[in-house]
């Protein structure tokens, strides 16, 4: 019986992947529809912003400001890589008043959460050694986020570019990648802690394990564009039950996070297998899992014609802990849709992040727009326009 049901959540885990791949593809080949735009440059900040650092409420059913005590709800983007495909770190350095300008843009959207990803490669130049340009690069990022008045949803262990990813990491086993995945948060912990600028730790952008009892070869899965966005923990369940798995590395890599971090909020991005496979029960936001996890984070992109099929996925998360869509795009259904999907999750969730490629409304608005330009700008202008309604401020 356990043999079988491992194969049902293999077999669960292919099919829910490639739901969520294709629209991962989708994502990636709209960015890449459009040529590289010049973006007007600031060359900086004139003032510093007062940010309260944000923490779980005190019954712990959404966010709240400390000090103020008032409700903060997330409203964001992932600024995950520009409309030409690049990621942060490889333009963040040499373009550095165009990643200033972008948060002018993100910040003019409504935003007050930006969700940046941070490679592994980037930032561990050998297994035990971190990347100090890398981190130096990131302390400027945060500073950035403090005087432009944005929180960043800080995720890590990404493995996007496989040319990238050395030969020694992808040669280790469990306990030695591991091992440098810990190493790679205490640095990144020690670089942002003392900054209120910090919304969470995302320890990992959508990892999956492997089903039943067959043992995988690839760390990663699913090349995209190019990118491979999700990515294996382990390769092997050896005898263990997906939980005991699962529960090792989060408390592995939340104790790393710790040592010299202990305010900010940890948590990591999901699939949501419930959308995929009805019956299907959360992993890493079980109890057993979830310990140290401060909020749930799940990626929604509705369906045409299933706003509510995809509202019941949600409530799966929602397990007594804030909750955040911190993947959100009308990529397979209406502006009005996606719109219809925010406010029907308004009453459990506490955030929704969407995405920002490098590209203003009025960057989209010089020059003629194809179909999918079309869509970008005007969710663009919806996102804004709605800002004022989820943040209370109208």
């Amino acid at each position: 019986m356990l043999s079988r049901r491992r194969s049902i959540w293999a077999a669960a885990e292919i099919a829910g992947m490639r739901f969520y791949q294709s629209a991962f593809a989708i994502t990636f080949l709209v960015i890449l529809a459009f040529s590289l735009c010049s973006c007007g440059a600031m060359s900086g900040h004139a003032g510093k912003v007062d940010l309260e650092w944000i923490a779980p409420s005190e019954d712990g059913g959404g966010f709240a400001r400390v000090g103020s005590g008032e409700k903060f709800l997330a409203w964001g983007v992932n600024y995950d890589h520009d409309d030409s495909g690049r990621l942060l770190e490889d333009y963040w350095q040499q373009e550095w008043p165009t990643v200033v300008q972008d948060f002018k843009e993100i910040k003019a959207l409504g935003a007050n959460v930006v969700r940046i990803h941070l490679q592994t490669a980037k930032f561990m130049r050998t297994p035990t050694e971190p990347n100090e340009a890398s981190l130096k690069q990131l302390a400027r990022l945060v500073k950035l986020a403090e005087q432009t008045g944005l929180y960043l949803d800080v995720t890590g262990l990404g493995c996007y570019h496989k040319k990238d990813v050395p030969q020694w990491y992808d040669a280790m086993d469990q306990i030695g990648r591991w091992d440098v995945q810990a190493r790679f948060w205490q640095a990144v912990a020690k670089t942002c802690a003392a900054s209120p600028a910090i919304f969470c730790y995302d320890l990992m952008n959508e990892p999956i394990l492997p089903g039943g009892d067959k043992k995988e070869t690839e760390w990663l899965t699913g090349e995209l564009g190019g990118k491979y966005f999700v990515q294996r923990i382990t390769l092997d369940l050896a005898g263990r039950t997906r939980e005991q798995v699962a529960k090792l590395w989060v408390d592995k890599l939340t104790a790393a996070i710790r040592k010299h971090d202990e305010r900010h909020m940890i948590t990591v991005g999901v699939i949501p297998w419930a959308l995929v496979w009805p019956n299907a029960k959360p992993l890493f936001y079980s109890k057993e899992v979830s310990k140290n996890l401060d909020f749930a984070s799940v990626h929604f992109y509705p369906k045409k014609g299933e706003v509510d099929k995809a509202l019941k996925a949600l409530a799966v998360y929602n397990i007594g802990k804030p909750l955040v869509v911190e993947e959100m795009f009308p990529l397979g259904c209406s502006i009005e849709e996606l719109e219809a999907f925010i406010d029907g999750s308004r009453n459990i969730a506490d955030g929704w992040i969407s995405f920002y490629w490098g590209k203003s409304i009025d960057d989209y608005a010089k020059g003629d727009l194809d179909m999918a330009g079309a869509i970008i700008k005007s969710w663009l202008e919806h996102f804004r326009a709605k800002a004022p309604e989820i943040l209370g401020k109208k």
